[in-house]
């Protein structure tokens, strides 16, 4: 079923980074994690339901943007929050739909990301905070998604713990996005993510004269960065070991 058509907004405002913005790109090489791209034919349902039902070790790349330098939150400051992360299962291959945060968001405004929010006290866990977000923010029903695991969280500088809940998303489904939250909805080739030739370094100058450094995974006209990218990252690795 098609995506709801949306206006998405100008386009200085879909980017909330340029590449004339960003001072350094670097390809991935696959070799220094000794891992490749996953082949298509790899990745399904069922493989994905096995992988997320295994125990194996792995590493763990971005965990933060603490990473980037002394961004001065207190352990206690964070608060949590979940994503999901939804794979749709079509026909010819697995997609991810994501979607392009308004520009008029407190935060994270205009931002690629996935559906989510942070945490409210009727929710039984991550996955229920996931859920009641992306049903909240995209129209989601909860019916047509299955839960088949998650990854490791990841804090922000906006003071949030994110827990990336991942799910598979059956067709057929209707999504209504919140015009408040979601300026446009698009879906991105699985194989397209987790292949490290689209993986790209940047860096950028941030607060206090610190070189900030982040992946970027740009598709199309869609500019993919920060927490979703390092998040997909880890999806990566983790489906890599």
């Amino acid at each position: 079923m098609p995506l709801p058509p949306l206006t998405p907004p100008p386009i200085q405002q879909r980017f909330s980074i340029s590449s004339d913005e960003a001072r350094a790109i670097e390809k991935i090489d696959p070799t220094l994690y000794n891992a490749g791209l996953t082949p298509v034919t790899q990745l399904t349902p069922e493989s994905l339901r096995q992988r997320f039902r295994e125990i194996r070790e792995w590493n763990r790349e971005m965990l933060g943007d603490h990473q980037f330098g002394d961004i001065g939150i207190a352990e206690n400051e964070y608060r949590p929050a979940s994503v999901l992360v939804p794979i749709v299962v079509r026909e010819d291959e697995l997609k991810l739909l994501l979607t392009q945060r308004t520009a008029t968001l407190k935060d994270h405004a205009g931002q690629i990301s996935f559906p989510g929010g942070r945490a409210e006290p009727e929710d039984a866990d991550v996955a229920a905070t996931a859920l009641r977000e992306a049903q909240e923010e995209i129209g989601l029903n909860p019916e047509r998604v299955e839960v088949i695991g998650t990854l490791p969280h990841y804090r922000t500088g906006t003071r949030f713990e994110i827990t990336p809940v991942v799910a598979l998303v059956h067709p057929p489904f209707e999504l209504v996005a919140s015009s408040d939250e979601v300026a446009e909805l698009f879906e991105v080739p699985l194989s397209f993510l987790l292949d490290p030739a689209n993986h790209e370094k940047r860096s950028r100058p941030w607060k206090n004269g610190v070189e900030r450094h982040f992946y970027a995974m740009p598709y199309e006209q869609h500019f993919i960065w920060g927490a979703t990218a390092a998040m997909l990252r880890n999806l990566y690795h983790f489906l890599r070991a």
